[in-house]
């Protein structure tokens, strides 16, 4: 199979599965008639915990792999950026915004890699590209309703907080291509994990979750989708990710929240029986047209 096909099929692979991801998150704070179970910063720490444990095995194995005290800070950044702090902003985001909605937000995240790579790491930035920022900064200000004669009653501090989740993404993203080239992607997930599965496992208990399995009849069916969540949402989502920008490059590896959005809306009408806006829809197509026109055509960087 050939790197293109194999990068393709792994982008769908992980679109699904992060797709899937908006809906674990809302029925791990949430049962079926709307009742709260765990509160959104239980839910982060929960997944975070949850990841650490299952990846800390790897990540021993792997300490050797560490050369010196800078890939220690990368990964450290990795870890922070690319999985602890977005996963409270998330589900912060999601008590006030429908999952669909979420996804559609999460298609920032080429947006800010592009940003942060011409920043940071001198990548170049075609016209084309910059007109697509404007694009899709247009069909953020459709999603949150701003441009529509019926806005939608959404919170700019929840839709502030996923756009702050993309920056973080793409900060990940650009660090792992560009200063962890020299790792495979389960040494990059497991060692970033385990750095953090402590302070992860400090942040659940001090948040009193043990009280909520105790006290909520429905906690341990969320405890299930937060460890379906934690396990494929993240673990196996992480090895996916690192895998994509190993084959191919940040910009082709983040396109897969082109994909995400519509996972996350078709999930988020017939499983969680949300509502769909006109807006969205237009929103999210005009965001895609955004995003696309910021991705294409861009320089790969080989490793």
């Amino acid at each position: 199979m050939s790197k293109d096909l194999r990068s393709w099929l792994i982008l769908f692979v992980l679109a699904l599965i992060w797709g899937a991801s908006f809906i674990l998150m809302k029925r791990g704070m949430y049962d079926e008639t709307g009742g709260h179970i765990f509160s959104d910063s239980q839910v982060g720490a929960l997944r975070m915990a949850i990841a650490g444990l299952v990846m800390l095995p790897f990540g021993l194995m792997n300490l050797r792999k560490i050369k010196n005290g800078k890939q220690v800070l990368f990964l450290l950044i990795v870890g922070t950026c690319g999985n602890f702090l977005p996963a409270f902003l998330f589900t912060f985001a999601e008590t006030n915004l429908s999952s669909g909605l979420a996804g559609m937000l999460n298609s920032f995240t080429p947006f800010f890699t592009l940003i942060l790579g011409f920043l940071f790491f001198k990548q170049k930035i075609r016209l084309k590209q910059v007109v697509g920022l404007f694009v899709a900064f247009t069909g953020i200000c459709i999603l949150v309703g701003i441009l529509n004669n019926e806005p939608v009653k959404i919170s700019l501090l929840h839709v502030g907080a996923i756009l702050l989740a993309t920056v973080m993404y793409a900060t990940s993203l650009n660090t792992i291509k560009y200063k962890l080239s020299g790792f495979k992607s389960l040494e990059i997930a497991s060692l970033s994990f385990s750095f953090l599965s402590v302070p992860a496992w400090i942040v659940m208990l001090s948040l009193d979750t043990g009280n909520v399995l105790q006290t909520n009849k429905h906690a341990f069916e969320a405890l299930g989708y937060i460890s379906i969540l934690s396990v494929f949402g993240t673990c196996l989502a992480l090895l996916l990710f690192n895998r994509i920008i190993a084959l191919k490059s940040p910009m082709f590896a983040s396109s897969v929240t082109y994909m995400i959005p519509i996972v996350a809306v078709i999930l988020g009408v017939f499983w969680n029986h949300e509502r769909f806006h006109v807006s969205q829809f237009l929103g999210m197509v005009v965001i895609v047209g955004g995003v696309y026109l910021v991705n294409s055509k861009q320089k790969e960087v080989k490793s």
